[in-house]
């Protein structure tokens, strides 16, 4: 393809901004915000007018041709249960957005920005692998308690973007094998990735699985209960503590794995025993997802910032390397993500789905 894809992802503090040609990144540029500048838009969606202020004056610096724009493609936000793939904007996706329908978040504005900068070109927009792609077995879906249901939301970008990588360097179809795939940053999403498919994973927010960084993971029920009605915090103080201020932030007062690290060099074995503590919650999750898997995997792929740790890894692979290949694919890969789901679409490879 000759012509450019706009790439949009916008976090809670950046926007993240790049132009591909075909499968070429040509320019890229992340804009800071502070948390004073975005703090008195109570709604995600109403950070559009200063988010594209800046997106503009980087347009404008490199100097873009409209002309050879052929599409712009912008991060997936938390939307109701979808199936995986790309999806055209349409007006109802917009209204969820602007709502915040099912979540405040970031990612809500790259739907928003796509739109808008698809109607300033006369260009299509799409959106790819929201978090909230669900594609889980019945059983897989079963809480334990009827009036929970497990849900489907990951960092689906980049678990099925590292997937089709590794798939493309053994030589097979994406859509004809399976994985495990670990994306380890602030959150932590351990998948059973099935022939293409995210048939399970734990609810990286406020849900199952490891606890990270910054999130408090699975919890002992009981004694949660109690804390829910000890009149010690507020509903909102509670789900902000157990999102953000949990895991290693709540253990040891720093969420940076280098930090945490840097204490362990020091001799800080409390550093120790919380970093290897979530090391092996993170391997437990693996081993429930190799038996989902039944055994049938190619390798375990270990993705996200996390992943540029040795130690970590070293730890990590101790507890796993029996169950197959350890692969590592550190970092993220979400603009390059977001830019081959757009190709596909506007390259007619893919059909994009409504919403």
């Amino acid at each position: 393809m000759e012509g450019i894809i706009i790439v949009i992802n916008p976090g809670s503090t950046t926007t993240r901004m790049a132009l591909f040609k075909g499968k070429e990144k040509i320019a890229e540029e992340t804009v800071n915000h502070s948390r004073e500048e975005i703090a008195p838009f109570e709604n995600v969606a109403d950070q559009f007018e200063l988010r594209m202020t800046r997106i503009d004056q980087w347009l404008s610096s490199v100097g873009i041709d409209g002309k050879k724009i052929v599409g712009i493609a912008g991060r997936g936000a938390p939307l109701r249960p979808l199936e995986d793939g790309v999806y055209n904007i349409n007006e109802k996706l917009l209204d969820d957005l602007r709502s915040a329908r099912y979540s405040n978040h970031a990612s809500n504005l790259g739907g928003l920005i796509a739109d808008h900068l698809s109607k300033r070109y006369h260009v299509p927009a799409v959106i790819v692998e929201p978090i909230t792609i669900d594609n889980f077995t019945d059983f897989a879906r079963v809480s334990g308690f009827p009036e929970i249901q497990r849900k489907s939301r990951s960092h689906a970008l980049n678990i099925k973007e590292v997937c089709r990588r590794e798939a493309d360097r053994l030589g097979k179809s994406f859509n004809q094998v399976n994985f495990i795939a670990v994306h380890m940053g602030g959150g932590i999403s351990v998948a059973a990735v099935e022939r293409g498919l995210i048939v399970d994973v734990n609810d990286g927010l406020l849900g199952m699985g490891p606890y990270s960084p910054e999130r408090a993971g699975a919890l002992p029920i009981g004694p949660l209960v109690e804390l829910c009605y000890s009149g010690k915090y507020t509903k909102q103080e509670l789900i902000k503590m157990l999102s953000v201020e949990s895991g290693l932030k709540g253990y040891l007062g720093v969420a940076d794995l280098r930090e945490v690290e840097k204490m362990i060099d020091d001799g800080d074995e409390k550093a120790l025993l919380y970093y290897g503590a979530m090391v092996y919650q993170i391997a437990k999750e693996i081993g429930m997802c190799a038996a989902v898997l039944k055994g049938d995997f190619e390798s375990i792929i270990l993705t996200g910032g996390m992943a540029h740790s040795r130690r970590l890894v070293g730890m990590l692979s101790e507890y796993i390397s029996f169950l197959g290949e350890v692969i590592v694919m550190a970092g993220e890969f979400e603009m390059e993500a977001l830019a081959a789901g757009g190709r596909r679409v506007f390259e007619g490879e893919e059909i994009p789905k409504e919403y």
